[in-house]
């Protein structure tokens, strides 16, 4: 049995993911690589498998690093891993911020931290030999961007060996990071996996228009017509997550918060409550919630739409995983129409729903709605435009009672309209019943 059938009994693994199979395929294995796939495709395992399949236990120096941005994806990186490092009998060091420093003995065969605390231990405290890897893997590449981590990044590879094969992996490679690739990485193979129809396949993507409420009220209006497994609740940052989060839990709902401003220790506590599976909402932010592992999401509601758009495609394609369906609802305001209608250009398609009487109801197209709306305040506006004439007795009471009916002639078109879209509807989910069957 060759290492990598062995790794995979290990792991219980049938059969290997897309982008664990693309690196694994790689003529040279020591070419460096870009590999681009969403959060949940099984990265971890594609630059683990190489490393494992390369290791020499017998041999008492660094030979792997593993650069993640945060601590939980650390830590959760070495649990992940102490399966394998047990099989194979090789040391693995967690070196993040609350951990302890390294002070002499073994070195470690394979070391996973964040960039900041490895630096300080490599370059500055001189207790733990980075220079000795075969490998530098860079995982969330773009999260350790926006962190500003790429110069401690920068400052380990350029006191690494010439020949080190570096694997950067991420969801994004923002152009911001095109500098550091160009430095770091020699003819890398770029690894892309993923497209918009696979991303699409078992979504159902509904909007929801967040009117005169706020986020927790419609969010729990939208609560209260789903039945999730495990819901995941995204809010644009800390603070509207943790505002959202207080709303939620005042009003009964018990739920994990996930996101920057927590302290790194209740950001692990929350980690290892949410893998537990014991909570089925938890209201998080993009960053972080990148990267964690979260299993049986049902349903993902986006309270706005996030200003980086791939960051919508990371949150819904939490969901609807291993040939599962999934819904990605996404409560709206008007100053999101621009970025559904960017959404819509790169092929999501959109259900707009109200909720009526505890259930979701369609909404006739926004642009038949708006076309409407239009005609309208045009058909008032006609009456108001009058030109002024003599002014006779009751001339006021007149002009009123003719805006008035006008208002509901325009009214009475539009409910029948509505009627005729509804009927519309009801047929068509005849026929896919129908069709089902």
């Amino acid at each position: 049995m060759n290492r990598i059938d062995e790794i995979m009994k290990v792991e219980g693994f049938k059969t290997l993911t897309p982008i664990q199979k693309a690196v694994m395929e790689r003529k040279d294995k020591t070419r460096d690589v870009i590999g681009i796939s969403t959060t949940g495709s099984g990265k971890s395992h594609a630059f683990f498998m190489p490393i494992f399949d390369m290791i020499d236990p017998e041999l008492d120096q660094v030979q792997a690093v593993i650069s993640v941005p945060t601590r939980e994806l650390a830590w959760q990186l070495a649990e992940r891993c102490k399966k394998l490092a047990a099989h194979f009998n090789v040391r693995v060091a967690l070196i993040t911020g609350g951990t302890e420093k390294k002070e002499g003995g073994l070195m470690p065969q394979i070391v996973i931290g964040t960039p900041g605390r490895m630096k300080d231990q490599f370059l500055e405290d001189k207790t733990l030999r980075l220079d000795t890897a075969k490998i530098m893997v860079v995982d969330e590449a773009d999260m350790t961007l926006e962190f500003g981590f790429l110069e401690d990044i920068d400052a380990i590879l350029s006191h690494m060996k010439d020949d080190v094969t570096v694997m950067v992996f991420s969801a994004t490679i923002p152009d911001m990071l095109q500098p550091f690739l160009k430095k770091y990485l020699h003819t890398p193979e770029i690894l892309r996996i993923g497209t918009n129809d696979d991303f699409a396949a078992n979504i159902k993507h509904i909007l929801v228009n967040r009117k005169h409420k706020t986020a927790a009220q419609r969010v729990e209006d939208v609560l209260s017509v789903i039945n999730p497994y495990v819901c995941l609740i995204f809010a644009n940052t800390n603070q509207e997550a943790a505002a959202l989060a207080k709303d939620l839990r005042e009003d009964g709902y018990d739920l994990v918060e996930l996101h920057g401003d927590l302290e790194a220790r209740e950001r692990v506590k929350a980690i290892r409550t949410i893998q537990s599976q014991k909570k089925t909402y938890i209201v998080a932010s993009d960053i972080a919630s990148r990267g964690i592992d979260l299993e049986g999401i049902t349903h993902v509601i986006s309270v706005g739409f996030p200003k980086e758009l791939p960051f919508y495609k990371h949150r819904a394609g939490r969901t609807g995983r291993a040939g599962r369906d999934g819904m990605a609802i996404a409560i709206y305001t008007p100053k999101d129409d621009k970025a559904i209608a960017a959404l819509k250009k790169q092929g999501i398609v959109f259900e707009e729903m109200d909720i009526k009487n505890g259930a979701f109801v369609p909404v006739k197209d926004r642009a038949a709605r708006k076309k409407n709306d239009d005609e309208l305040a045009k058909e008032v506006g006609k009456i108001a435009a009058k030109k002024k004439t003599k002014v006779k007795p009751n001339y006021k009471k007149k002009r009123a009672a003719e805006a008035e009916r006008a208002r509901r002639r325009a009214k009475r078109a539009l409910i029948q309209n509505e009627i005729r879209l509804q009927k519309k509807e009801r047929a068509k989910a005849k026929q896919r019943a129908k069709n089902a069957k």
